[in-house]
């Protein structure tokens, strides 16, 4: 538990791997949001992002999956932080309507809600983004110049921000099963390796946020999992919302790995470093079969007796969870 007596969880649905729930836009946040009434929770990005919606409430910590793998691993702590200065990576390849887009998007989310996100620095070359998805049906890609990243990013920190929100350019994708709520978000896997990139590089919280030359909203009916991603012209507002209370990184202080008191995951997902830290650490870890993805690592295939819970649904789980602690 933390100090102030709070319980500490963490829900976490990884990304590119197919979830059928969190595995789109937003679509595991009314879950996630429950697990917070109740307490502290530590979610990762794609949990919550939703394009122009963002499911992040007070009650959460938005930490990207390379910072919560270190934490984790206690590595690292966090530390709570509210409106943070953020600085705004921008890809050199954006055309100049793309980038103006995002630049209004910018003003309106300051204008809007306050948050200090009007630091931007254009990187010196192009990014070069590539994805695809393998034959597992499992998100990839590459990225050919992730330094200029670094680059800008560092020049962002010197200027005080706290928290960097990357944009980078894509080729414009569709997805057919994507957009009738199976199947896997096709650019989740790259847009994970430029997070992970800049948050191993510069410690700092991060998220990134795909554009697109077409930013023409679609007028196509769409599974509702996948819908707030076709009424925006750009993804940057939730990851600016989801940055300006993400908790700072520290140096294994404040509120560490030995303050959490359980984990949520996918059931057939469970191959991951938080699972195998909160298994050495003896954490509760609840599987929720419910939440199925393209993954096949489940609590028989990492050993019998592995002390993972799995649970049919996450209305049962947040009881059990409830059950457990109420007399702690």
């Amino acid at each position: 538990m933390l100090k102030t007596g709070e319980l500490l969880g963490a829900f976490i649905v990884p990304t590119g791997i197919g979830a059928s729930i969190g595995g789109f836009a937003g679509d595991a946040s009314p879950y996630a949001r429950k697990f917070s009434n109740i307490g502290k929770l530590i979610v990762n990005p794609n949990v919550v992002n939703a394009g122009g919606f963002s499911g992040i409430d007070y009650n959460m910590y938005y930490l990207e999956g390379y910072s919560l793998d270190e934490f984790f691993k206690g590595n690292i702590g966090i530390k709570d932080s509210s409106n943070n200065k953020i600085g705004i990576i921008i890809d050199k390849s954006l055309p100049k309507d793309v980038l103006n887009v995002h630049i209004n998007t910018i003003n309106a989310v300051n204008a809007v809600y306050g948050i200090d996100c009007t630091t931007i620095e254009v990187t010196d070359e192009e990014v070069g983004v590539e994805f695809f998805v393998n034959e597992q049906g499992v998100s990839m890609g590459s990225v050919k110049n992730v330094e200029t990243l670094k680059r800008a990013g560092e020049k962002l920190l010197e200027k005080g921000c706290k928290a960097l929100a990357i944009v980078c350019l894509f080729d414009d994708e569709t997805s057919e099963d994507y957009e009738n709520g199976v199947g896997v978000d096709p650019i989740g896997g790259v847009e994970a390796i430029i997070s992970h990139y800049i948050s191993r590089e510069l410690k700092v919280p991060c998220a990134h946020s795909p554009a697109f030359k077409d930013y023409s909203i679609s007028p196509k009916i769409v599974n509702k999992k996948a819908s707030s991603e076709y009424i925006t012209p750009t993804f940057l507002p939730c990851i600016l919302i989801g940055l300006n209370n993400a908790p700072l990184l520290t140096n294994n202080t404040d509120i560490t790995i030995d303050n959490l008191d359980y984990l949520v995951m996918p059931a057939n997902a469970l191959g991951a470093i938080p699972v195998f830290e909160a298994l050495k650490r003896n954490i509760k870890i609840y599987a929720i079969k419910e939440n199925v993805t393209l993954l096949n690592v489940t609590n028989v295939s990492i050993h019998e007796t592995c002390g993972i819970n799995i649970i049919d649904t996450y209305n049962n789980c947040l009881e059990q969870i409830k059950n457990a602690f109420k007399n702690e």
